[in-house]
């Protein structure tokens, strides 16, 4: 069985985006030493475009070759006419307005996210699938999650676009590992009790 792995960026106070779901103030924290981390660890993490600019567009993928997202989160790439963000996975949005998808490599999902995901965890690969966010996916799919690495920065929001938008459900997770950065990045690295 393969695992879903909610492999997300928030802030100290767990907010994954300001109240409209923007978290650009995140970005300044992305420096050379953050970037070496995500391509030797996490390469097909980093957008299509940003592994292009980089120099590292034939990385091999290392934890992942599957991507699901919410359609807020898919959003953001469309915006920039971007219809495939992460063509070096195979990418899955989980949308009830998208009607058509506007991308070969872009599987929509209309209903039964959780039975889609199912499938998609039974699947026989080496490697799981990245759950990218947004939010109120995140909330439907938890009892689906095997492992969270979370990217805290060091900001507060103080409200904001919660990790999980999802009814209160104490759900618990082990710590595997932290890693922490110069800039006062931590990467936290929880794996699912059951």
């Amino acid at each position: 069985m393969r695992k879903l792995t909610y492999f997300i960026a928030c802030s100290i106070d767990g907010f994954i985006g300001d109240p409209g779901g923007d978290a650009s103030s995140m970005y300044p924290f992305v420096n050379e030493e953050f970037i070496a981390f995500l391509t030797s660890q996490y390469p097909e993490t980093v957008a299509t475009e940003g592994r292009r600019q980089l120099g590292f567009h034939d990385a091999e993928n290392q934890k992942f070759d599957t991507v699901i997202q919410g359609r807020a989160s898919y959003q953001l790439a469309l915006d920039m006419n971007i219809t495939s963000p992460y063509a070096q996975l195979r990418e899955f949005v989980a949308s009830r307005t998208l009607k058509e998808s506007p991308d070969p490599n872009v599987e929509l999902i209309s209903d039964d996210v959780v039975g889609r995901v199912r499938e998609l965890k039974a699947e026989d690969s080496e490697l799981g699938i990245w759950l990218c966010g947004g939010s109120q996916l995140a909330g439907e799919l938890l009892d689906e999650i095997d492992e969270l690495v979370i990217k805290t920065y060091p900001l507060v929001y103080g409200s904001g676009m919660p990790m999980f938008g999802s009814d209160f459900a104490a759900t618990e997770f082990a710590l595997e590992s932290v890693r922490v950065f110069d800039n006062g990045v931590l990467v936290r690295t929880y794996s699912r009790k059951r």
